[in-house]
């Protein structure tokens, strides 16, 4: 995904910070995050990171439900940057 002007890279301090927060109790939810760094990490932006934060909000329950599609987004979760990283999240490895 490239970035645009409006919407700039994640600094490292910033990325370092939102790695940190990103752990979960839950493996599961390890699991989905860590395959999300692992493509998206150099190209991050400041838009996917509020996402990614928006959904770090979340229960452990709940953000499982909604990476394995039982959910969607709903009330001031549906925004369009919480859907963007939720559809990267939910993208399974290349075959």
């Amino acid at each position: 995904m490239a970035h645009v002007l409006d919407d700039p890279l994640l600094s490292p301090a910033a990325l370092s910070k939102l790695r940190w927060r990103c752990r979960r109790g839950l493996l599961e939810n390890d699991l989905f995050i860590e395959r999300f760094f692992a493509r998206h990490e150099a190209t991050l932006t400041e838009r996917q990171a509020s996402g990614l934060e928006a959904l770090m909000d979340l229960p452990d329950n709940d953000l499982l439900d909604l990476l394995l599609v039982r959910t969607q987004p709903q009330a001031e979760l549906d925004r369009p940057e919480v859907r963007l990283v939720l559809d990267q999240l939910r993208t399974p490895r290349p075959a």
